[in-house]
């Protein structure tokens, strides 16, 4: 079937590609590196920003409408849409855990305090009370928010949606 000839060629040939693809790591590490490394390493232009007293007026950052401005708006219906995200994981009833704890009543509830529900411990970090400010936040991106959370949920990015949502979880228990 196989001679020796035919085995030698195949791992000769084996030996050639695995040859050619050492040769393209090398040449495309030198091309992309540019041979600086570590505090050598020199940026190719600075973006100069005015920072502290030297910045203008124009530069101030805009924040929004706070938290309890957003809530006077909010729209509990809307909320209730928006939450339709959070139904994979989260329920409604009292007491009954799923992948996340039950949301009823948790605004100004205590964090890690859903009966049943074994949490990551990163919340308690953060937070004692879930007020609207810190599920505000929590909200806005989980991860950053609280890092170490094993809620894998990538936030809501709209404030509006975030107010809605806090007004309707607050509507829930009265």
């Amino acid at each position: 079937m196989f001679d020796t000839m035919t085995l030698t060629k195949l791992l000769g040939g084996l030996c050639g590609a695995l040859l050619v693809f050492l040769l393209g790591k090398f040449a495309a590490e030198t091309i992309y590196s540019g041979g600086a490394h570590g505090e050598d390493h020199v940026q190719g232009y600075m973006i100069e920003i005015e920072s502290g007293e030297d910045a203008g007026e124009g530069s101030a950052v805009e924040e929004g409408p706070s938290i309890e401005e957003r809530l006077a708006s909010a729209d509990i219906g809307k909320g209730e849409r928006v939450f339709n995200k959070c139904k994979a994981c989260h329920k409604l009833e009292k007491g009954e855990n799923s992948v996340g704890p039950y949301l009823f009543g948790v605004v100004g509830r205590p964090v890690d305090s859903a009966d049943g529900f074994g949490y990551s411990g990163a919340l308690e970090k953060v937070a004692d009370v879930w007020t609207p400010e810190h599920l505000d936040g929590f909200l806005t991106k989980p991860a950053s928010y609280a890092p170490g959370t094993t809620m894998g949920f990538s936030g809501l990015s709209k404030d509006e949606d975030r107010a809605n949502v806090i007004a309707f979880l607050d509507s829930l228990d009265n």
